[in-house]
This record gives C-alpha cells, structure tokens and sequence, in this order.
C-alpha cells in the first residue's frame, strides 16, 4: 500500500478507514449560506457568496445492500436526509469560465460509486464540470472550466502580495453545513515538505473538513490563496498561494509527489516519487482514465521494487527463513501470515478474535492481521461446498453474522446482512498455486469497494478482506495479491466435508494433485502422495463422517527447490474425542538453527524418548510415538514420525499394539 495518500491527509475530504472494519464519511447537506465574520466588510459578503460553490457528488439512486431491518432514515436531520447530494469539499471561481478546488477533492471522483463530482451554488443548483484545464497533485489544485456557466459567478479580485501577520478569511463548506467564513491571521510562510519548491502559506483561522478547496480572502476580501490542509496537532492550517495556482502552466497535468511503499509482511519501506504529466484539457472521465494508468503503473513498479530489494532476505530465502522452513506445519484453521521481525526473523503471524457461532455447528473466527482483515468460516453443515464456493453472496451473508457490516443511521446501527451479487469475480493463483476466489462488492452509501481474496478449505473458507477507498481499488487489489504468497494455513475438516471439498477439482491447490484420500465409513481410511501412503482400519481409530482430517500444509527444501506441501497428517475420531493419529515429517536442521532443533533431530535419528515407542502421559492423554524408516540411510535429510494418542491412562502394550497397527500399513518413500 502506499504509504503517503494523499487524499487521506487532507483537509476534510475522507476521514481513516476502518475503525471497526467500515468507513465514516462526511455526509454533505444542502444549501450555501454565508457566515458573516466580525469585521469583513458586509458589502463583499454577496460576492463572496456567489463566487464560492460546493464541490458534489450525486447519492447513489440505488442500493445493492440488505439490511436486518429497514433503515430508520427518520433519524437523521431533514436537511442530510432530503438531499439528494454528498457535499465533498468547496470550490471558487477565477474568473472567464475557470473554477479552481484542492485536487485530493475532484480526485474523489475518481473510480468513485458517487460519479463525477459538480459544483452547486447558493440556490442549489448543480454544474457539471467541462474540462480539467490544469492540475497539479504535489500543489494539490485543479483549475476547471463548467458545462454550464452560473449567471452570477464574479470572479474573486486577486491579491497578489499578501502581507504576514494581517487578517484573512478561510471560506468554505465547513463541515458539510453550508459555506461558513471565519477569521484568523496569516502567520508565517512554511516550506513544503519535500523539496522546498514552493511555500505553504499557515493562517490561523479555522478549518474544518469540507473547506478544502475553499478561498483564502485577505482582510479586503480579496483572494490570496486556496485553503488546502489542516494542521494535526495545532490551529495552525495551510494554504497554497493563489499566485502558484496562476502560474502553473495551463492545459498541463503534473504528478510530481514522494509516495512510499509498504506491505504488511516487513517493515522494508520502497521509497519512490510518482513523477509524471499529460497534457489537458480533458473531460473528467478521461482525466480520471489517464491519472489511474499511470497511478497504476506507478503501483505496479513500486511493488515490484519493494518486493526485489532484499531479495536474499525474502521468504523463503535467507537464514531468516529457516526456522519456519524446519518448523511443523501450521495446523490452525485460521489464518496466519508469514511476516518478518525487525531481527530479519521470518515467522507466523495471526491474532483470532472471539469465535462467533452459526447455525448447524458452524462458525466465523473473525481477526485484524496488519491492514487486512481475516477470518476462518467453517461452513454450516447443511450448506453444500458447491454452493458456498459457487455463490459469492453465499460467503458475505455468512461473515456479515459477524456483526462488522453496520450502517450507522442516526443514532442507531443497523446491521447489514447481505452485500448483493459481486461486480467482479476472478480466480487468482498464488506462487504456491492455490487458487483465491477474488470478488469486489461495492458499498455505494460510503463510496468504498469491498475485496475479498477466498481459499476453499475443506470446512469452508480462509478470507482477507479490505475496503478500498475512491481510486485505490488497484493498489488494494494488488497488495492482497502479493500477501496471498505469505498466507499460510492448515487444510482441516470432517471426513464428510473432505468428500464434498474434493468435488470441486477446479478449486483444489496443485498440490493435491498428488495426494489420494479415500475412505469408507466404518472399515477403512486411506492416505497417500509420493512421500508417504498410509491406511488403518476402525481397529485402530474410529472411521466416522464426524472423523476430522487435518492436512498440516508447510513450506520446506525438496531437492534444492522450496515446496508448499504436506508436513502433518492428522487423523481424529472425532472434534470430542481427543483419540487421534499422526504423522509428522521433519528435516535435518541447518547449520545456522539453534541447539533446540538439532537436540530435536538427534532424539529423531538416534530413536531416543518420545520416538522410542514407550508411551507416556501428559495432561490425561498418554501417546506413543516411533520414528518411520530409521534405518533407511546412515544420515537421511527427512525423517517421519508416527504418534498414535488416547485420553485418559493406557498400558504400555495396549499403546504399542495401537502403534504396530499403524506403523503396519505406513511406508515413507522420502528420505
């Protein structure tokens, strides 16, 4: 993601995403009516008045959503709820057809569910915007022509050499109630922070999200600057002098603006400046068309740097990688994410909330694992993975039981309990070619899209989620593009989810290509790829369609090459019975892994307690463990073990028949 957006550090435009996984945005209200301030001469106010605008957006007309209830819209002030409008920022007028706002407010417009924005006057009346005739998103201004002049649009009189320390104005649609004029003094000139082309002009008087865009008068009512930003931590505000506005070039697009980098799975930062231009003028739908190819393409490169930088650090290379290339698969349902440690540690990161139940044994386990959203479904019983993987609307009406999708209307929150039908839905592949079920539901109330990247698993699903603000669809979808690399997560489900999970061959990771899972209630379970094959009959363990199946999928060296594959097999009676079987694949510790792994491998290869098929007892369960094959090599690189455990206390021969009944049908073909 781009660390630095521009439209998020602005004043008043959008406010941060995602406090409680949605977005609260300015609501604009109808109607433009001057404030008067203390001492600005009240003959100027009409001017004033008919030369500064609203910057619009159209309400959506229709709303794909489904709400638990019908939206009490009763509650909020008639003023927002009748009109037809979002007021988005603060516009004014230069004069011979020419308008100018802040840029981070047209570019809300921007691959926006709201359409392009308008300005509307003092008498409510909307005028859709001609051309963009200039625009600079470092200075953050653009200069526009209108489709449809207003009859009383005067030109704002220019004060080309403002004087420090004097009074001025900041006009504009404060906090989306209507045009407001407030006084302050024009303190100091500051320069921008990056280079220091030019300097930003700080006053004192307030502004509020929604003046963006608005006029900086001087004590005379005359213009001075356009007010762009608000100070974080003082009333100290900022504007840019109305004399860069003029002389930037005309008919000139220009992008001339440092925007890091940055993904969730390391603190690296790709530092970079998306440097370019294009010439105008241009409809706005062409502008937007023309700003996102190259805000992409700019995304594209910087991701692709980032990810290039350190490419002898990056999972899974590097020393830092080896822990987890030697650790035991993750068996958990819930999602983890391979992230680096400020030591170059590469390691597992999840953090699961609260699980909330459904109906039919099933259940979300929602959690926040860097700027995404995660969460675990396990589908309920009487739903088909058929048609949980083929209906998108299926996947949202099961997390929306959650509780994050809320509205807040008034002073209540309804909860939303369906987002409709997808306006996309693709397969992507990840570098360990899994398959991600990839859909896009708009939101149109708050102007934001929802992505979800889904992996089929067999008791359901393993979800990211994001939502994508006004034109970063792109770097959104291309961030949880590149995570999906880093997901990992354990394959676990019923024997009876494991038979309908497998119909759906289109969805099944390449990996299965070489597994074979085959059972019959009852009389036998059999596994087999080309590292081991094992079987066992109810003599050993129950066969049941409640018998739970858990594939403990792991990254690790095959022959020089590093695999996603199987490393745990996991075989229960069932999610009450703690009886279950297990095998488990190790490999030999490289030399740069501490004293606990070789400690751990030496017991391994030397047949030594608990891999020496002697039971032992440990919080009221006793297991028993052998190693496969042992004999096979005076110094193999991979060793199985096999563990066979039962609650409560056991014989020593009771536990060791269990084990020779396993061990019987188990043969390693790896070494």
């Amino acid at each position: 993601m781009h660390v630095l957006e521009v439209v998020l550090r602005r004043t008043g435009t959008l406010m941060p995403m995602c406090r409680r996984l949605a977005l609260i945005l300015l609501i604009g209200v109808c109607g433009v009516s001057a404030v008067r301030a203390a001492s600005l001469d009240p003959e100027v106010l009409p001017k004033i008045q008919a030369a500064t605008f609203e910057v619009v957006a159209a309400k959506p007309v229709n709303d794909p959503l489904t709400y638990e209830k019908p939206l009490p819209l009763e509650l909020l002030p008639y003023q927002e709820r009748s009109d037809k409008y979002f007021s988005i920022g603060t516009a004014f007028a230069l004069g011979n057809n020419r308008y100018v706002t802040a840029a981070h407010v047209l570019q809300i417009g921007i691959g926006s569910l709201w359409g392009n924005p308008a300005l509307r006057d003092a008498t409510g009346h909307v005028y859709a915007i001609d051309k963009i005739e200039k625009y600079s998103l470092q200075q953050d201004f653009v200069v526009f022509s209108l489709a449809e002049q207003p009859a009383n649009a005067a030109a704002l009189e220019v004060n080309p050499k403002p004087a420090l320390n004097e009074v001025v104005y900041a006009v504009g649609n404060a906090l989306g109630t209507g045009v407001v004029i407030r006084d302050g003094l024009y303190t100091s000139d500051t320069p921008e922070d990056q280079d220091g082309r030019w300097k930003w002009m700080r006053f004192s008087a307030a502004a509020s999200p929604g003046n963006s865009g608005g006029p900086l008068l001087d004590k005379d009512g005359k213009l001075i600057g356009i007010v762009l930003m608000k100070s974080a931590n003082e009333n100290l505000n900022y504007a840019l002098s109305i004399n860069d506005v003029l002389k930037a070039p005309d008919h000139l697009a220009v992008m001339d603006t440092r925007m890091p980098y940055q993904l969730d799975i390391f603190d690296s930062v790709q530092n970079g400046t998306f440097k370019q231009q294009f010439a105008l003028p241009m409809s706005f739908a062409e502008f937007s068309a023309a700003f996102r190819q190259r805000f992409d393409a700019y995304t594209d490169m910087q991701l692709k740097a980032l990810l290039s930088k350190e490419p002898e650090r990056l999972f899974p290379h590097g020393e830092g990688s080896s822990r987890l290339l030697h650790s035991v698969p993750w068996q958990s349902g819930f999602p983890a994410l391979i992230t680096r440690s400020s030591s170059g540690e590469w390691g597992l990161s999840a953090k699961p909330a609260q699980k909330i139940s459904l109906s039919a044994n099933g259940y979300v386990v929602p959690g926040i694992v860097g700027h995404n959203f995660m969460f675990h479904l396990r589908k309920p019983d009487n739903l088909p993975a058929s048609e949980l993987y083929g209906n998108p609307a299926v996947l949202m009406q099961q997390l929306s039981k959650v509780g994050f999708l809320q509205r807040d209307v008034g002073t209540e929150r309804v909860k939303i309990t369906s987002l409709g039908k997808p306006t996309s839905d693709t397969i992507h592949t990840d570098a360990w070619q899994r398959h991600w079920q990839v859909r896009v539901w708009p939101m149109p109330y708050m102007n934001v899209r929802v992505i979800a990247f889904s992996l089929p698993v067999p008791d359901g699903y393993v979800t990211m989620l994001r939502f994508a603000s006004p034109g970063h669809e792109y770097d959104s979808m291309a961030d949880l593009n590149a995570i999906t690399d880093f997901v990992s997560v354990a394959y676990n489900g019923t024997l009876a989810q494991w038979k309908d999970y497998l119909k759906n061959t289109a969805l099944l990771p390449a990996a299965f290509k070489d597994l074979k899972i085959d059972f019959d209630y009852g009389h036998r379970f059999g596994y087999s790829s080309k590292r081991l094959a094992f079987s066992f009959t109810p003599e050993l363990q129950k066969i049941e369609q409640n018998s739970e199946l858990t594939l403990g999928f792991g990254y690790f060296d095959d022959h020089g090459k590093v695999v996603w594959d199987v490393g745990n097999v996991r075989v229960a009676a069932n999610a009450t019975d703690p009886d279950r079987i297990s095998i488990l694949r190790h490999v030999a510790p490289s030399a740069d892994l501490d004293d606990e792994y070789k400690s751990e491998w030496n017991k391994l290869a030397h047949q030594l307690h608990p891999y020496d098929g002697v039971a032992q007892s440990d919080n009221d369960e006793m297991s028993i463990s052998a190693v496969v094959d042992a004999s096979a090599g005076a110094a193999p690189a991979v060793l199985y073990s096999a563990v066979y455990a039962v609650e409560g206390t056991q014989p020593q021969a009771a536990m060791k028949a269990k084990l020779d009944l396993l061990m019987k049908n188990l043969h390693v073909d790896e070494h």
